[in-house]
């Protein structure tokens, strides 16, 4: 009886073993296409058109190029829109806050500009509400570029031989093309050309094995726990305005110091009491440091204080580790473009 049993166990048991390996599977390609599914209902990837080709793109995209890198335009002629926004960093600063003209420190922090043509509006509070906007709006900004007027700026530029041309290849048919309002739809221009997709571009698009195990874990938490609430969309980020600190003031968790009423600020409204845009994700791992003011460094001290503060979730050492590396994966590559032309010559 007993070798009965056994010589069935043998024959039984490798079957059984394959049913369980092939069971473990087929729930494990389930669970990853649900959550491949419920990834690209959260997000979308960035979507590349194909380079511009028409003349006066191009020479609007060029020019803004210049005018990105261009330093003559600022009070004390030092400071260009790649001042706050480098390349190591990822057009982001490394500053808690940015330093502009006359070593002036701007208010808050300098998010990247890589993807910044997916935001709903631009800065922080929402202020500027194109990359036009804010380009032109900036040449006046005490601590962006400091001029008292936009005539004198473009008066700077006036004097540059080599930007008469431009402008007016860029802008043809106008009688004076070198306008405030021109070199913010140059710059603008020049800045919806600096999107950098990354891997997790490349999983929304069905390359499943572009994320690693732990990185779908962190991807899966992400949007369960609450955090794509906010974070979504092709710019994992920047689409609304979100109160900072909703279970508990923020300035409690990051130290931030002076307390920022945000969007209150522009609208003069108290239901606006420290909201700000919600920022864009993209980056997030190379561009620290973090929020408005720039007061916390380390990324994985700022997923604690927003699951914290913003979804009343502790989550735990492996959770947190686990949703930093998703955010690891959005970390794209700088645009070959974004590097200054050779300068106009001053005469």
């Amino acid at each position: 009886m007993g070798a009965r049993l056994a010589k069935l166990a043998r024959e039984i048991l490798p079957s059984l073993l394959v049913l369980f390996l092939v069971s473990s599977a087929s729930a494990q390609n389930a669970e990853e296409e649900k959550l491949f599914r419920d990834a690209k209902a959260a997000f979308q990837p960035i979507k590349i058109s194909s380079a511009a080709s028409d003349p006066l793109s191009l020479a609007r995209i060029s020019l803004g190029r210049r005018l990105f890198f261009e330093n003559r335009v600022s009070a004390d002629g030092n400071i260009s829109c790649a001042h706050c926004h480098i390349a190591e960093k990822h057009a982001s600063d490394g500053l808690p806050k940015a330093i502009g003209v006359f070593g002036k420190e701007n208010q808050r922090n300098a998010p990247t500009i890589f993807n910044a043509a997916l935001n709903f509006k631009q800065h922080w509070r929402g202020d500027r509400e194109s990359l036009e906007d804010q380009a032109e709006k900036s040449l006046l900004g005490p601590a962006s570029f400091g001029n008292t007027d936009q005539q004198s700026a473009m008066a700077k530029l006036k004097a540059i031989p080599g930007y008469t041309v431009a402008f007016a290849q860029a802008f043809p048919g106008e009688e004076d093309p070198i306008t405030s309002k021109n070199w913010g739809r140059a710059i603008a221009a020049y800045e919806r050309t600096l999107l950098s997709p990354s891997r997790f571009d490349a999983y929304l698009a069905g390359e499943k094995n572009a994320l690693s195990s732990i990185e779908q874990n962190g991807l899966r938490l992400f949007i369960h726990s609450g955090c794509a609430g906010c974070h979504n969309g092709p710019g994992i980020g920047g689409a609304n305005f979100q109160k900072f600190g909703l279970y508990e003031d923020y300035w409690k968790e990051t130290g931030g110091a002076p307390i920022d009423k945000g969007r209150a600020d522009v609208t003069k409204n108290n239901d606006d009491l420290y909201l700000f845009k919600t920022p864009s994700l993209r980056n997030v791992a190379k561009t620290a440091p973090y929020f408005h003011d720039g007061s916390v460094a380390n990324l994985t001290q700022v997923v604690r204080i927003m699951s914290k503060i913003q979804l009343n979730k502790q989550l735990s050492d492996g959770e947190t580790a686990s949703i930093v590396a998703f955010l690891n994966s959005l970390t794209g590559t700088a645009p070959e473009t974004y590097a200054p032309l050779e300068p106009f010559p001053d005469q």
